[in-house]
């Protein structure tokens, strides 16, 4: 993937309000308007201008390199999106197995559940129906946490040198892990997977 045109990483940055707030404010000569904007966001990048984290053994990239290109994203966006999943290479011997995945239906079904759950749990709270717009009073009413988890979850927040933000997103994600579980109580698991899913964090902006 080519470097993004100065206007591509002006249009990203600029996707920062709506993700947040679910509306898009306009503030012209004439006056202010405020469109709504709630939208899921999907977006792929390479992890290096060449490709890959592995062209650095080759010297096709350098570290240095790898990261100057990764920072042209800034944090507060990627404090901003939920997931950051790494999709690594196949592994070969992964592609010949014989063993039978998931099926679509049944990870549907699993899904609909979960969303039904949050749907009825949130039922009341400002026409919220997801854990995705749950906002700081929905969170601290509906992700509790146990002593082992508050322990966990700051140990992390102390290592990876977390924002206030990601902390919220940490715990939304989390709550939707143990969802699709169909469990009511958090885990230290569910938050080791939500943790999981912010490696940006940790390789570009955490070390």
């Amino acid at each position: 993937m080519h470097e993004l045109p100065e206007f591509g990483r002006n249009a990203l940055e600029a996707l920062r309000q709506p993700l947040e707030d679910g509306r898009l404010t306009l503030s012209r000569a004439a006056g202010t308007v405020t469109f709504p904007a709630s939208f899921m966001l999907v977006a792929a990048m390479n992890p290096s201008p060449t490709g890959g984290f592995d062209d650095a053994a080759g010297g096709k990239c350098t570290p240095t390199a790898m990261r100057r290109y990764l920072n042209r994203i800034s944090g507060p966006l990627l404090d901003r999106i939920d997931l950051h999943v790494e999709v690594p290479t196949i592994d070969r011997q992964l592609l010949l197995r014989s063993e039978p995945a998931e099926g679509s239906v049944a990870i549907r079904s699993r899904v609909e559940r979960a969303r039904a759950s949050q749907a009825q749990r949130l039922s009341g709270w400002r026409k919220i129906h997801n854990n995705a717009r749950m906002g700081p009073s929905e969170i601290a009413r509906f992700c509790i946490l146990s002593p082992a988890c508050r322990s966990f979850l700051s140990t992390a927040i102390s290592e990876l040198a977390l924002s206030a933000r990601t902390f919220h997103r940490i715990l939304k994600v989390a709550r939707t892990i143990a969802d699709l579980a169909g469990r009511e109580e958090l885990r230290e698991e569910d938050l080791a997977k939500a943790i999981g899913f912010r490696s940006l964090d940790r390789r570009i902006w955490g070390e």
